[in-house]
């Protein structure tokens, strides 16, 4: 393979970069025509639970707002793979055939953990979280004109989903830590009843402040966690 000199690496990084840009670019205009689609499947989970539900635009500009936050999100989900692949082609040639195999790996499980736990979210954190809130703000005895505003709902929701996407990289950073030896397995094991204590507080931090959404947190990671112990080697 022929060597490349200085300059040429840096000419292949900066047409890598202009490349993602273009994508990035090319994403943020189609996000621009779908994001009104993508708010109404954001706020589907919330009305399912709250049928007569109604949510605010309090400031006039919040619809240009909204509708440019959801075209950066999705321009961000479209990019981020298409950047790691970018980051992938520029280093490949650098690296050793093992190291290859080590790699790939995690870039095509990283992205699907992600999505996993975004989908976990939606589909099964959602509707007993919103459920729970409802009630609660309409619970009180005295009236109460329950009028949640877009912008903090889309905000709120779109945290939660990178919480569950960023926690279930969980096995795949004990796998990786533990196959660069950084993480034996006798010390995971070792240390597993104080991992399930940390796993509980994160959960408490990280969800609201009910019961119900932080179990089910809890629960899937403490799986994720006995999950990456099979992968890890001693």
């Amino acid at each position: 393979m022929k060597k490349m000199t200085l300059m040429q690496h840096f000419s292949e990084l900066r047409r890598r970069f202009l490349w993602t840009l273009l994508i990035f670019c090319c994403a943020f205009v189609v996000g621009w025509y779908v994001a009104p689609y993508l708010q109404d499947v954001m706020v589907a989970p919330l009305l399912r639970v709250w049928s007569d539900g109604v949510l605010l635009y309090s400031g006039i500009t919040d619809g240009l707002m909204i509708r440019l936050s959801l075209a950066f999100v999705v321009s961000l989900v479209v990019t981020i793979p298409a950047l790691l692949w970018h980051i992938w082609a520029f280093v490949a040639p650098g690296l050793k055939e093992k190291e290859k195999h080590f790699i790939w790996p995690v870039l095509i499980l990283s992205p699907i953990l992600f999505v996993l736990g975004a989908g976990f979210a939606f589909y099964i954190l959602f509707p007993f979280v919103f459920k729970f809130f409802i009630e609660l703000n309409q619970g009180l005895s005295v009236p109460v004109l329950f009028l949640p505003a877009m912008r903090d709902y889309l905000s709120f929701a779109i945290g939660m989903l990178k919480v569950f996407g960023i926690a279930f990289q969980l096995p795949l950073a004990m796998v990786l830590l533990n196959r660069i030896g950084v993480l034996p397995r006798a010390s995971v094991v070792g240390f597993r009843r104080y991992a399930i204590v940390i796993i509980v507080i994160a959960a408490a931090v990280l969800t609201p402040p009910d019961v119900v959404s932080q179990i089910l947190l809890a629960l899937p990671m403490w799986g994720l966690f006995e999950l990456s112990l099979l992968f890890m080697r001693d």
